[in-house]
């Protein structure tokens, strides 16, 4: 499978080949737009002069990690406390997955427990965790019995409302338009 969000080439097809780089940028999406969030995995390796592993993130000396993520341009506004949360991230697939990312959602049986593997990563709560068991099926083709609607709203077909639905230009436009009107919306 092969993303195609808006961001470089080269880092659309590092979160297509690597597992871990499509998790890290899941983490990452959060108080920064979704292009910075899903290039940052590509900026990491290119920092560290290869695509890193979960067992060498999880090892990594976090001051030393935090400054890698400070280095500017910063990989996410907050770089300390996200370097933090990458690596607490890596530890779990470290001590549940054997390091490998894609063992997160190997061998479930079906959508609810994709979710629930996913839900007990650190920082991720139900609306993180639906919008990544949507960006699995939709562009991953990670597609358990019942890994719609584990994702909620994110896996209706033909939806616009996070990653999972962003394609190109256009889509990405579609995508910040509802997240606007769920602001205004919210605001009442």
């Amino acid at each position: 499978m092969t993303l195609s969000l808006p961001i470089d080439a080269e880092a659309n097809q590092l979160l297509s080949t690597d597992p871990l780089a499509l998790l890290i940028g899941m983490v990452l999406d959060q108080q920064i737009p979704l292009e910075k969030a899903f290039s940052s995995p590509f900026v990491l390796a290119q920092r560290l002069g290869h695509a890193p592993t979960a067992a060498e993130l999880a090892e990594f000396d976090v001051e030393a990690l935090i400054a890698i993520f400070a280095k500017p341009p910063a990989l996410h506004r907050f770089p300390k406390a996200m370097a933090s949360r990458v690596q607490e991230v890596c530890r779990a697939l470290v001590d549940r997955y054997d390091g490998n990312a894609a063992n997160l959602w190997a061998g479930v049986e079906d959508g609810a427990e994709l979710l629930k593997r996913i839900a007990s990563l650190p920082g991720f709560g139900k609306q993180k965790s639906q919008i990544f068991v949507a960006l699995l099926g939709k562009q991953y083709a990670v597609r358990p019995a019942g890994w719609r609607e584990a994702a909620g709203g994110y896996g209706e077909d033909g939806s616009y409302r996070s990653v999972a639905d962003i394609v190109d230009e256009q889509s990405l436009g579609k995508v910040r338009s509802y997240k606007k009107e769920m602001k205004a919306a919210a605001k009442g």
